[in-house]
Formats: structure tokens, C-alpha cells, sequence
């Protein structure tokens, strides 16, 4: 049962290390897939993509990250296999079916509590201190000045077939009326900067949105039809309302100019 508990605890460990380098890797600018896949990839040794290993190596923070990470990989995969062999070479056919529902039972409780969403609120803030110096200028120039600790996000949206994006126009669309910019557009084979209204997307284009999270979030879901279009009028108006709301917030808090004063209207002597 040492060797069993022992084989959880690394495996949890390798989990909320793979939760702290992600979110550490979205600090510096990754979107939360990318970063995710890049952490993952490390602490395995599975290996990168072309596209993002260069992203990452030309990276000085997080080329450290990713260095700690694979060193901490090798160390942990060799602990997990030894301790699986150890556990199950000595085991009767009851006991190997008994401790086989144990690490089974063990790893999906790890898996649900690895997929909480608390995990990040709670490690982001104290992430954002500890990176310190090294990370500021990329925190200040992505992370602050978009917002992105204010309800406001950059996602990845991959379009399908039957989707309310597919093969229609950015003028077509309308985002910018709900709150959403398109920030690129990753095609087959070309990334499209800063699209304009004419361009088109179609299936299995990558959209790179920025908005407030529950508008891309109902965006992503968003199917073609005239579902979809009352959808886009329904958020164009909140959007709208929203806009008007947070307008006047910020009037009821910034000071009014004081009124000059008035000149005195006393009689003038000769």
C-alpha cells in the first residue's frame, strides 16, 4: 500500500506541476491551450511542435520554465515506473486486481480535482509575484493592458461545419456590436493578422477572439440558423447595455471640474 500511495502522490504532483507551469506559460502571453499542451509535452518528454517550440525556446521565461520542467519529468517517470513495478511484480492475481482499482479510483479523483477551475484563481495572483522582474514587461504589455484578470479573455475558437462563423464575412458577423474582436485568423496555411470586414472564415479556421469570458463562451457554442442570428441580436444588445452601464459607472466615480468662480457683482467706484 506504500508503494501504491507513493505512486499517487507523484502523480499528483506531476499534475499540479503541469497546473503551474500553465498557468506561469499564460502569463507570458500563450493562450491557455497552447500553454497546457506546451506543459504537458515537457514534463512527459513528448516533444513539441514546430511552430510552438520556436515560440518557446526564443523565450527566455519561458524557455527556464519548460528546462524545469523536463528535468523534473525525468526524475518523475522513472519514479512511476519503478514504483509500478515494484507494486505488481510481487502481487497475487487478487491482490493485482485489488491495487488496480486502487491507482484506477486514485487517478480519477486526481483528474477531477486537477480540473478545477479554483486552482487557477487561487495560483494565478501569488504566480504574477513570484515571476517578478522577469516576466513584468510581458505581463504589462499582454496581461494587464487587455485586462485579462477583469472577466476579459483571449481564446482560441476552431470553427466547424455548422457553425454561426463558418463562411460568412467579419463584416457579415458583426462581432464588434457584442463585444468581440478578431485578433487573427490561423487558415490552412496562412495566419491572417488583424483580419479585415471583407475576409471570410470558413470551416476549420482558428479565430483568435478577445472579449469578455461568458460572450466567448456563448460564442464558441453558437450554431448556424436563425438560432444563431437571434443569439447575435440578443448579445449585441447586452453588449450595448453593458457598454452604457459601465459609461455611466465611470461618470457617477470621476470627479466633476469645479465651476469657476463667479466674478463678485459689487457696485464699482469711480
Amino acid at each position: 500500500m506504500i508503494a501504491l500511495a507513493s505512486l499517487l502522490i507523484v502523480v499528483l504532483l506531476s499534475l499540479i506541476i503541469t497546473r503551474v507551469a500553465t498557468v506561469a506559460l499564460t502569463l507570458t502571453g500563450m493562450s491557455r491551450e497552447s500553454a497546457r499542451f506546451q506543459a504537458r509535452s515537457a514534463l512527459t518528454g513528448a516533444g513539441f511542435t514546430t511552430s510552438e517550440s520556436e515560440a518557446v525556446v526564443s523565450h527566455p521565461v519561458r524557455r527556464r520554465i519548460v528546462l524545469f520542467l523536463m528535468l523534473l519529468g525525468s526524475a518523475g517517470l522513472v519514479t512511476v515506473l519503478a514504483t509500478l513495478i515494484f507494486t505488481f511484480a510481487r502481487a497475487n492475481q487478487t491482490q493485482g486486481l485489488e491495487r488496480i482499482g486502487i491507482v484506477v479510483g486514485g487517478l480519477f479523483v486526481i483528474f477531477l480535482i486537477s480540473r478545477s477551475k479554483v486552482f487557477d484563481r487561487l495560483v494565478s495572483p501569488a504566480l504574477t509575484q513570484l515571476l517578478g522582474r522577469a516576466m513584468r514587461v510581458e505581463l504589462g504589455d499582454y496581461h494587464g493592458l487587455l485586462h485579462l484578470s477583469d472577466g476579459y479573455t483571449v481564446r482560441e475558437l476552431y470553427v466547424t461545419e455548422g457553425h454561426w462563423m463558418a463562411d460568412r464575412t467579419l463584416d457579415e458577423l458583426e462581432l464588434r456590436r457584442e463585444g468581440v474582436l478578431v485578433l487573427g485568423l490561423q487558415c490552412a496555411s496562412v495566419y491572417i493578422g488583424a483580419p479585415t470586414a471583407p475576409v471570410t472564415i470558413r470551416p476549420q479556421d482558428v479565430a483568435i477572439l478577445y472579449g469578455r469570458d461568458e460572450i466567448l463562451d456563448a460564442l464558441c457554442r453558437r450554431a448556424a440558423g436563425p438560432d444563431g442570428d437571434a443569439a447575435h441580436r440578443a448579445g449585441v444588445e447586452r453588449h450595448h447595455v453593458q457598454v452604457m452601464a459601465d459609461r455611466l459607472l465611470d461618470t457617477e466615480r470621476t470627479p466633476s471640474e469645479a465651476a469657476p468662480d463667479a466674478p463678485a457683482t459689487g457696485d464699482g467706484g469711480s
